[in-house]
């Protein structure tokens, strides 16, 4: 009943999805826990993290996808209450873009500067 509560007051919007039973219910839970941080053990998801706080965060996710919540709207709902931290791949928008682009801008510039010193290698060779 609190945790009932506690989604309703949480995520504020009707679910957009079809609601789930059986094992494709579990199947979906399985999916979207993996992708969700557990706050306790940060390495983990908490579809693997044995910790209590982790097991009460999947039974919130399989409720939210039993009642038909997307995996959008239990993101969003989690990144409320966390912040961007709980999702293990970070969105592609702010300050993340960064995280996206600088990686291979890096590589970029590098092997653009590995040739560069190569053609002089090779000039400065022949001459």
């Amino acid at each position: 009943m609190i945790l009932t509560l506690i989604l309703l007051i949480g995520i504020a919007e009707p679910p957009h999805g079809t609601p789930l039973q059986g094992g494709e219910l579990e199947r979906r839970t399985q999916a979207i826990a993996s992708e969700i941080r557990c706050p306790v053990c940060q390495g983990l998801s908490i579809a693997d993290s044995p910790s209590e706080m982790a097991v009460n965060m999947k039974a919130e996710v399989r409720d939210l996808v039993a009642r038909g919540y997307t995996q959008e709207q239990i993101d969003r709902h989690f990144e409320r209450s966390y912040g961007q931290f709980v999702l293990l791949r970070p969105k592609f928008r702010g300050v993340n873009t960064l995280v996206w682009i600088l990686p291979i801008a890096a590589l970029a510039a590098g092997a653009f500067l590995v040739l560069l010193t190569l053609r002089k290698l090779t000039k400065g060779a022949l001459s």
